[in-house]
C-alpha cells in the first residue's frame, strides 16, 4: 500500500494466494485502502488480487470474502471486480494504469481460470483491441423475444451456467456475466436488459451461501425490481 502511494503510476498488484491472507491484512484494509482517501486525501491505486471461487480446495482457496469488500464500498472508494477471461483482465489491469484518477481495484481471482479450457480463452485480437467490458453480454444467438428467464452472475460460475446451458440445450435462457460488482454499471446493464421482454425475471447466481457473495449487496441496491421493468431474485 505504501509503495502505491510513493509510485502511482506503477501497476501495484499484492496477490494473495490464500483467503488468510485478508484475514490478517483487514485492518490495512479498513483503515487505509478503503477510507485514506476521505481521511486524508491520499489516493492508490493499490490492485489487490485475492482467490476467490468454490473449487474443493477448502476455505482459504476459497473465498475472498467479496461480501466484506462490498459491504466496504460507498461514494465510489474502491472497485471491485470478478473479470471472466483472460482478455478482460487486460484490459483491466491496462484502464488501472491509464485512468486519470486512482482507486484501489479489489479482483476476485479463482483459481480454476489459471487452467482456462478450451472454448474460453482470448484471441490476440480481443487483447490488442477493445476496452474491459462492465457487463459481458450473453453470447446466445437466440431470439431476444424467446428468452423466458435472465440468469445474472459474476465469475468462473459463469462458464458452468454456460456448460450446463449447451449440454441440456436450452435456448429460451440468458447468461449475463457481472464483471464489476461496484461501483455499480447500471448505464451497461440496463441497455441489455431491454432486449428482452419487459416482465421477464432476472435470477442472480453465485457460488457461495446466501449471507455470502454479492446477492444481499444486489438486493439492496436493486430491489426486488430491476430497473423497474425485470423481477429481480
Amino acid at each position: 500500500y505504501g509503495y502505491s502511494l510513493d509510485y502511482p503510476d506503477g501497476l501495484v498488484i499484492w496477490e494473495a494466494q490464500f483467503g488468510d491472507f485478508v484475514n490478517v491484512a483487514q485492518v490495512i484494509i479498513d483503515q487505509f485502502i478503503v477510507s485514506a482517501e476521505d481521511k486524508w486525501n491520499r489516493l492508490s491505486g493499490l490492485v489487490m488480487q485475492l482467490p476467490h471461487g468454490f473449487e474443493g480446495n477448502g476455505p482459504e482457496h476459497s473465498s475472498a470474502r467479496l461480501e466484506r469488500f462490498l459491504s466496504l464500498a460507498a461514494e465510489d472508494n474502491i472497485q471491485i471486480v470478478y473479470p471472466s477471461t483472460p482478455a478482460q483482465m487486460f484490459h483491466l489491469l491496462r484502464r488501472q494504469v491509464l485512468r486519470r484518477w486512482r482507486k484501489p481495484l479489489i479482483v476476485m481471482t479463482p483459481k480454476g481460470h489459471l487452467r482456462t479450457p478450451a472454448g474460453y480463452g482470448s484471441s490476440l485480437e480481443e487483447l490488442s483491441r477493445g476496452t474491459f467490458r462492465r457487463v459481458m453480454p450473453d453470447a446466445l444467438t437466440t431470439d431476444p423475444g424467446s428468452i423466458r428467464k435472465v440468469l445474472l452472475c459474476a465469475g468462473k460460475i459463469g462458464r458452468e451456467l454456460e456448460q450446463r446451458r449447451e449440454k441440456l440445450g436450452q435456448v429460451d435462457t440468458a447468461i449475463l456475466k457481472l464483471e464489476q460488482l461496484y461501483p455499480l454499471p447500471d448505464a451497461e446493464l440496463r441497455p441489455l436488459l431491454e432486449r428482452y421482454p419487459a416482465g421477464t425475471p432476472v435470477i442472480f447466481v453465485q457460488e457461495e451461501p446466501e449471507n455470502m457473495g454479492a446477492w444481499r449487496f444486489l438486493q439492496a441496491e436493486w430491489g426486488p425490481r430491476l430497473f423497474d421493468r425485470h423481477p429481480f431474485t
